[in-house]
């Protein structure tokens, strides 16, 4: 896999860690697309983790992969409220709309991307390489 998104895909749950206060949070996900050249995510603007990262937007993703290596993103984060952002979540995983059945209508549905970020694809046998995001 040549980019974090590819890696992403191949490995659907990641866990994405936040600041609360002075402590970490981490939590599964598993949305991810491509959009203007960005991965974008997706969560609920009513959960804890949308008021961690609107307060502190540096984040950190890491996704395990089958065959031992692992991917880590860290960066800034910005949200993405406009309605073509949402649709296009929808149309790629429409699995969504059992939690949100207005669909891109949808008032606490939103998605966000790396508006700053770094890449690194690592393992136990081999030293850290940076890859692209897209």
């Amino acid at each position: 896999m040549n980019t974090a998104y590819e890696f992403l895909k191949a490995n659907q749950v990641f866990h994405l860690a936040t600041v609360d206060g002075e402590k970490a949070r981490v939590r599964p996900f598993g949305f991810t697309m491509v959009r203007d050249n960005r991965i974008y995510f997706c969560t609920n603007n009513t959960k804890d983790v949308y008021r961690q990262m609107v307060k502190q937007p540096d984040i950190e993703i890491s996704a395990m992969g089958a065959d031992g290596t692992w991917l880590r993103v860290r960066g800034k984060v910005a949200f993405d409220q406009t309605r073509d952002a949402k649709a296009q979540a929808f149309t790629e995983a429409p699995n969504l709309l059992a939690i949100y059945p207005k669909g891109a209508e949808d008032e606490t549905f939103i998605t966000f991307y790396f508006t700053e970020a770094q890449a690194t694809l690592s393992s136990f046998t081999t030293a850290p390489k940076d890859i692209p995001l897209v």
